[in-house]
C-alpha cells in the first residue's frame, strides 16, 4: 500500500478507512470483517469519532487494533457526541438496518442510520475537549491518538487560542500527536482566519467545488484528509474514476472510504496501489 507523510514520522496509507457506519448502518460482524480485511491489505489510517455508532464505534475499533497499536494511525474527533435518544436506538438497530437494506436495494443512493437529531453538540471548550479525548482513549484502548480533530463546527471558533494552547499541552503529555479541524467546504469561510494554525485539516470531497482546478493548484501539495469521495461532484465520473482522480490530484493526502463490502475493499486497494506519482 502506498503511503504519504502526513506529518513528520507519520506515514499513512493513501487509502484510509472511514469508520462512521460502524454500529450504525453496519453491524458488528460486518464491521469486524471489513476492518480485518483492510488491515490485512495494508490500510493503516483509521478515522473515528465519539459520535460514530452512537458511541459504540470507537470501542469496536479499539478491540480490533489493540494488538497492532504500533502498526496503525488513529484519528478521532471531539465536538459531537451521541445523546440519550441514540442510546434508546440500540435495541432496534437490527430492525432499522433491515429496513434500510430494503431501501438500498431499491435505490442507487447510499443509506445510513441517524442524523443530528441523535447527536449532542459539545461546547468547544478546553475542559470538554480533554474530557472527550479521555473517553476516546478509554474506548480505543490507547494511551494516545495520532490526530484529534474538532468535529465540523457550524460556527467560527471564538476561543481558538484556548483550544490551541490545550492541544499543545496534550501533545506535551503524549496524548495526541496532531491537532486538526474537520469541516465541510460549505463552512470554509467560517474558519479562514485561523485554519493555518491547525497541524492538518480534513474536508469533504473537493470534486464538488466549482473552483476545483484552482483548489487543486493551491492545496495539492498540502497533506490533508479527504472524506466522502463518492458523495457528489463530477457526476459523469464513476466511483473508481473519482477515487483515482483524488489520489492523483492530492498525492500527499489520505482519502477516506467507508468500505464494508469485500469487493469494494479490494477494488479501492487496487486503485490505491496502481497510482503512480
Amino acid at each position: 500500500m502506498k503511503k504519504t507523510e502526513l506529518t513528520p514520522d507519520i506515514k499513512a496509507s493513501i487509502l484510509g478507512f472511514g469508520c462512521a457506519p460502524i454500529m450504525g448502518s453496519v453491524n458488528l460482524k460486518t464491521a469486524k470483517y471489513a476492518l480485518d480485511m483492510a488491515l490485512e491489505y495494508g490500510v493503516n489510517y483509521f478515522d473515528i469519532a465519539r459520535s460514530y455508532g452512537y458511541g459504540e464505534a470507537e470501542g469496536v475499533l479499539g478491540k480490533m487494533i489493540k494488538d497492532r497499536k504500533n502498526d496503525v494511525y488513529v484519528a478521532t474527533k471531539f465536538g459531537i457526541i451521541p445523546n440519550w435518544k441514540a442510546g434508546m436506538l440500540n435495541q432496534v438497530k437490527p430492525m432499522v438496518r433491515y429496513v434500510m437494506s430494503l431501501k438500498k436495494a431499491r435505490s442507487s443512493q447510499p443509506t445510513k442510520i441517524g442524523n443530528r437529531f441523535l447527536d449532542h453538540v459539545v461546547p468547544l471548550r478546553p475542559d470538554d475537549m480533554k474530557k472527550s479525548l479521555e473517553k476516546s482513549l478509554s474506548e480505543l484502548k490507547r494511551n494516545y491518538v495520532d490526530f484529534l480533530f474538532i468535529h465540523e463546527p457550524h460556527h467560527s471558533i471564538g476561543n481558538i487560542d484556548e483550544l490551541i494552547v490545550t492541544a499543545e499541552t496534550l501533545k506535551k503529555e503524549g496524548k495526541i500527536r496532531c491537532f486538526g479541524l474537520a469541516s465541510m467546504h460549505s463552512q470554509e469561510d467560517l474558519h479562514n482566519s485561523y485554519i493555518e494554525r491547525f497541524d492538518i485539516t480534513q474536508y469533504n470531497n473537493p470534486l464538488i467545488r466549482t473552483d476545483y482546478k484552482q483548489f487543486v493548484s493551491k492545496n495539492a501539495g498540502q497533506p490533508s484528509i479527504i472524506f466522502s469521495p463518492f458523495s457528489t461532484g463530477l457526476n459523469t465520473m464513476n466511483p473508481a474514476e473519482k477515487l483515482t482522480k483524488l489520489f492523483h490530484d492530492f498525492p500527499n493526502s489520505v482519502v477516506l472510504c467507508s468500505m464494508f463490502n469485500p469487493d469494494h475493499i479490494k477494488q479501492n486497494i487496487k486503485l490505491a496501489e496502481s497510482i503512480k506519482f
